[in-house]
């Protein structure tokens, strides 16, 4: 997710709710439900799912583990409290999301976007073209420490250039994807390494040294499957790529000049800016630089004929806060060149404040604690533990809807049991971040698959099946302690400190 200090008050230091009476059978009863809801409801709307009928259905699923909560004697009051808390945990993301939506329109009125795909398509042949938006992506996130900020800047270019090429989007999206958390898991500036390495008690270096065992060669094998995708891929021909570009350079002032605004926001993530801010930033250059290269863009979308101040300021307000479409002698540019401003992210807030909903009650109630003790009961093994580990990872960003707790509760519940077995702290974080970290785009409902879906304009279940360096990544932890590759133990550690 995005860039930011593990402080005092971050969710390292909240409390683990307990609850004795909760069954594991009680536990699981809103778990299957909500998974035989959804997929019913997904299996009636289909994609526009997300529109509406999944948030009601994620209500549905807390108030059934609410009743389950009522009958082992835990309090709404105590239920409430927690949903307020999680509810309250995800407003950065929320104001983020705003702030794309801002950034979306502002990027499409100045040409920025339109600019990057200009340039891109020239740059980027079809045939390594998805290959290509897995290394600029792992590039930007590395160095930004933020698959967010990856999505939103170059992430929307990239998808731009994938459609005008007729590529298929989920194809694009789960290229993005895959590059983008290539770097939430090994930058010393993501929130999620900070956080993976001081739950299992290790140093962050250590903890990202370790993790180059097990990620490099996940994205070697992405990176190999792509390039085969790519070379199957039949693309639009140099007519059609010729039309595409002069459609663009007749509506737009294409510059160079104007990659300053993605520069300058990249530079100021790099240097640690609030996300927030940066995209602040980003947003204000945007209508800055609208004004400057397309100002008679912006006088057509404030309803003016020339502009002035009225139509300017009409313009560059309505880029940022509602649908801005803008219309070339291109069918595919014209779906393409339209955002949805800040307004357009309110369906996915909407996905997100239901989903902390299910999440906190879950929590409130003891289950997510439940099911994560049974999973750690049950192995016998190091192997099975390892196991234990990414199983649990993956039951909580399905329920909890939320990559923080996903590495919180398995990293506090799973500490002792590592050290136990004469495993290295990190053992731990290193398999917190390979299951708990890079699934949490996968699962639709979860802030960061809901994040995803509506900044690439791509529904998570249509990038699913290609974000393969998130999919192989649990695999390849498990092969890893299977095969006792790379398992450091403790003895191990202290002498080389020694």
């Amino acid at each position: 997710m995005e860039s930011q200090n593990i402080s005092p008050t971050s969710p390292a230091d909240q409390p683990i709710i307990t609850n004795r009476r909760l069954s594991l059978f009680e536990a699981l009863i809103p778990i299957i439900a909500l998974v035989s809801m959804l997929a019913y409801n997904v299996y009636i709307y289909g994609d526009s799912a997300v529109s509406g009928s999944n948030q009601f259905i994620l209500i549905l699923g807390g108030a059934i583990a609410a009743i389950v909560g009522f009958r082992n004697k835990v309090q709404y009051e105590a239920m409430i409290e927690e949903v307020a808390k999680n509810i309250k945990s995800t407003s950065s993301a929320i104001l983020i999301l705003l702030m794309v939506g801002a950034l979306s329109g502002t990027w499409l009125l100045s040409g920025v976007i339109p600019t990057m795909i200009y340039y891109g398509m020239q740059v980027l042949h079809p045939t390594v073209f998805l290959p290509a938006c897995v290394v600029i992506c792992s590039i930007i996130s590395v160095a930004t420490g933020s698959s967010w900020t990856t999505s939103a800047t170059v992430g929307i270019a990239l998808i731009g250039i994938g459609s005008t090429i007729g590529m298929p989007l989920g194809m694009v999206a789960g290229a993005v994807v895959s590059g983008a958390y290539f770097g939430d898991k090994l930058s010393p500036l993501s929130d999620t390494t900070n956080l993976a390495s001081a739950m299992a008690g290790t140093d962050l270096f250590t903890h990202i040294r370790y993790m180059l065992y097990t990620t490099v060669p996940t994205l070697v094998l992405s990176l190999i499957i792509f390039v085969f995708l790519g070379l199957a891929q039949t693309t639009t021909g140099n007519a059609e790529d010729t039309a595409v570009l002069t459609a663009i350079t007749d509506t737009f002032n294409v510059s160079p000049w104007l990659f300053l605004v993605p520069g300058i926001v990249i530079l100021m993530i790099i240097r640690k800016t609030d996300p927030l801010i940066a995209l602040l930033a980003g947003t204000l250059l945007g209508g800055l630089f609208a004004l400057i290269f397309q100002p008679n863009l912006v006088a057509k979308i404030g309803g003016g004929e020339s502009l002035d101040f009225v139509s300017a300021y009409t313009g560059v307000m309505n880029s940022i806060t509602v649908q801005t479409s803008i219309e070339t002698s291109n069918s595919v540019l014209n779906d393409l060149f339209s955002a949805k401003g800040m307004q357009g992210m309110m369906g996915t807030i909407w996905l997100i404040l239901c989903a902390m909903v299910f999440g906190g009650i879950m929590e409130a109630i003891g289950a997510l604690t439940r099911i994560t003790d049974a999973l750690l009961k049950t192995f016998n093994s190091v192997f099975g533990l390892f196991a234990s580990t990414v199983a649990s990872c993956l039951a909580l960003n399905i329920t909890a809807s939320d990559q923080y707790l996903s590495i919180v509760v398995p990293g506090k519940m799973f500490s002792k049991a590592y050290g136990d077995r004469n495993l290295a702290p990190e053992n731990l974080s290193r398999t917190l971040e390979d299951s708990a970290t890079v699934t949490s785009v996968l699962v639709p409902w979860n802030t960061c698959g809901a994040y995803q879906a509506s900044v690439l304009g791509v529904s998570t279940f249509s990038y699913l099946p290609y974000a393969f360096f998130n999919i192989i990544s649990p695999f390849m932890t498990l092969i890893f302690a299977a095969f006792s590759i790379k398992i450091s133990q403790l003895r191990e550690r202290k002498s080389a400190i020694n």
